[in-house]
């Protein structure tokens, strides 16, 4: 068992502290900046929670992060009480956040000068992965400072891979998002096409998602994007906000995305329509307005 802190308790961060604690058998204490949830949390799984990120992460071996984006992460680990200023030497700071890989950089330079360790590492999976403790981590860092952290990542993860030095981990989620951003505006256009020629999208699904054209957003997705239901998962303003991330780092590598840029703007088209939370399969939506 070990003395753990959890910061951020949105829809993926709230689950994610309860298998730490039920799962992991940790010691968990935790805080939000909403302190009615941190208190929730508290009673829900028999924990603790701190009224400051600092307070939270004082004598913890492990400390996870998971917020909004690269300010909200900054605010929390290096602001006026936060995380950094409580850890103690040889502990660990894991970032769960989506963000930028340079904040991940960042973060690792200001962990060392603190004599504390940090692990960038983004998950996959959704507000369901968190909540079944499937998720798939992505990690940047040193070997030896990811093999103390992933016995204890793993209560809340299927798959943990080190992807390699500080800012990796980062960089292997915006691939995770280049490839769905496509894959999400196939689909939505494949069901768009099925039904405007008239044919019974669950027999067209059955067949093809046996072969080559199968996804999991494909066996996931279709019923609902075929009854125009959109609130089932990760939401357009959130999947801006990483492609948003992805643009920018593919400007600074040179990477050429068009594809990624026009899903990009097409989302920007569902959140026209009032589409903020909708689930990223509302692309179908879009199409069909």
């Amino acid at each position: 068992m070990a003395k753990v802190a959890f910061i951020g308790l949105g829809v993926m961060g709230f689950p994610m502290a309860g298998h730490l604690k039920t799962r992991g058998g940790h010691d968990v204490t935790v805080y939000n900046r909403t302190v009615d949830k941190a208190v929730a949390w508290a009673e829900k799984f028999s924990g603790r929670s701190a009224p400051t990120p600092a307070e939270a992460a004082a004598g913890a071996d492990f400390v996870f992060v998971c917020v909004g984006n690269d300010e909200d992460l900054r605010s929390v680990t290096s602001g006026e009480n936060g995380a950094l200023h409580g850890m103690k030497p040889g502990s660990v700071l894991i970032d769960n956040t989506t963000a930028s890989a340079e904040v991940a950089r960042e973060l690792y330079a200001a962990a060392k000068e603190k004599g504390v360790d940090f692990i960038d590492a983004p998950v996959s999976g959704g507000q369901a992965g968190a909540e079944n403790g499937a998720l798939t981590v992505m990690c940047g860092g040193d070997e030896a400072v990811f093999e103390r952290a992933r016995p204890v990542i793993d209560a809340y993860a299927r798959m943990v891979g080190l992807m390699g030095p500080a800012g990796s981990g980062q960089l292997t989620k915006m691939v995770n998002q280049i490839c769905i951003a496509g894959l999400v505006q196939g689909l939505a256009e494949g069901l768009h096409f099925g039904k405007r020629a008239g044919l019974d999208i669950e027999k067209v699904v059955e067949v093809i998602s046996k072969g080559a054209a199968g996804s999991w957003q494909m066996e996931n997705r279709h019923k609902t994007m075929n009854a125009g239901k959109y609130d089932f998962g990760f939401a357009v303003d959130w999947m801006r906000k990483d492609l948003g991330i992805v643009l920018t780092e593919a400007r600074r590598n040179g990477a050429k995305l068009p594809v990624t840029a026009v899903v990009d703007q097409f989302y920007g088209d569902v959140q026209a329509m009032g589409g903020n939370r909708w689930d990223t399969s509302s692309l179908l939506a879009r199409l069909e307005k």
